[in-house]
């Protein structure tokens, strides 16, 4: 038998997108790790827009800060918003926890570090050339950071209107966000299940997560709150930077709005997996029909059985709850299902 989520592992919620008051957020550094430290998080990183900054000094013995910012490409030449016009976010995170380094440095983004006055205080590294939204720099600029210690994750695809003949041009993103809660709470469409069985049937292995993307501009009891709405199951071997982080890179994780993972485990050609009362389990595999369970109305369902399609190229389970929140496990494919990285 094989856990592609065991039940021996703890797991550990994580908002891996947000912002502060060091670029476009309404609370300080300090306020955000308090207020998801109540909420049960568990690790938290601070993604402010192209201002690298490690908030260590947050990290306790129940909390992980990770390091980490957000950095983008637009196209117009001033890099200024355009509502009607295509774009790319990228999360950046730290392999190192101390690591700040600012990637291919361009004025026009760097808002927030001028206007703090800490721009020379900054390493920057690679390429200084204007940014150009096109698929050659944007791997240059995915491939810069890699080289200088960050992982680098896929933000927000519906809001950022990209063609997905884009998206699967990219080389060395680990991971896409299933769902951005800030861009879902204001389109409801930041949803992307359907775009990632894209990703998958490609063949290109890229990971899931989900995270606010909050910036905190109304109350947490305000109905337009865009804190605590998605999130990030990371299973680390400890709790420790280095083993989040690593966690990470593996695919340890999968994403939600609401409904967790206990178990999901493959014996031979069947597939078991239990989970928080929900209202439905599917699990995608490459076609049309994938396989699902779903409860009658006004009743639950916590687990279910299915035997796996000999066609099937990759497992991908999803659950729903009665609220029509989602949480997503990342794509396994097949040649990988039998290696260290998913065996206990």
């Amino acid at each position: 038998m094989i856990y592609l989520i065991s039940p021996d592992k703890k797991q550990y919620k994580a908002n891996l997108h947000s912002h502060s008051t060091m670029s476009d957020g309404y609370r300080t550094p300090n306020e955000l790790k308090e207020m998801y430290k109540s909420e049960g998080y568990s690790i938290l990183a601070i993604t402010d827009h192209e201002r690298p900054m490690q908030h260590q000094y947050l990290s306790d013995d129940d909390f992980i800060m990770i390091t980490g910012y957000e950095g983008y490409v637009r196209t117009t030449a001033d890099a200024s918003y355009d509502v009607y016009s295509k774009e790319i976010h990228l999360n950046f995170f730290a392999r190192d926890p101390m690591n700040e380094k600012l990637i291919c440095f361009n004025p026009s983004y760097s808002r927030y570090l001028i206007r703090d006055n800490v721009l020379d205080k900054t390493e920057r590294v690679g390429s200084e050339k204007r940014r150009e939204y096109c698929r050659e720099y944007i791997n240059e600029y995915i491939r810069t950071a890699r080289e200088n210690g960050y992982l680098v994750a896929y933000n927000h695809p519906y809001w950022s209107m990209e063609d997905e003949a884009d998206i699967l041009s990219y080389e060395g993103i680990f991971s896409v966000e299933m769902c951005n809660y800030g861009s879902y709470l204001s389109s409801g469409l930041e949803y992307n299940g359907a775009l990632y069985d894209k990703i998958l049937r490609s063949g290109k292995k890229m990971f899931c997560h989900a995270a606010d993307d909050n910036h905190n501009a109304y109350p947490i009891d305000h109905v337009r709150s865009d804190s605590f709405g998605a999130f990030t199951m990371i299973i680390p071997e400890k709790f420790t930077y280095e083993s989040v982080i690593n966690a990470m890179e593996k695919g340890e994780m999968y994403s939600s709005m609401g409904p967790v993972f206990y178990e999901i485990s493959v014996d031979g050609d069947r597939i078991h997996i239990e989970c928080s009362d929900v209202s439905c389990i599917i699990v995608y595999t490459g076609s049309k029909v994938p396989c699902f369970l779903r409860a009658k109305e006004g009743d639950h369902i916590c687990s279910a059985d299915f035997k796996i399609d000999e066609k099937a190229s990759y497992l991908r389970i999803s659950i729903q709850d009665e609220r029509g929140r989602w949480a997503d496990t990342r794509g396994f494919f097949f040649e990988e299902m039998f290696g260290e990285q998913i065996e206990n």
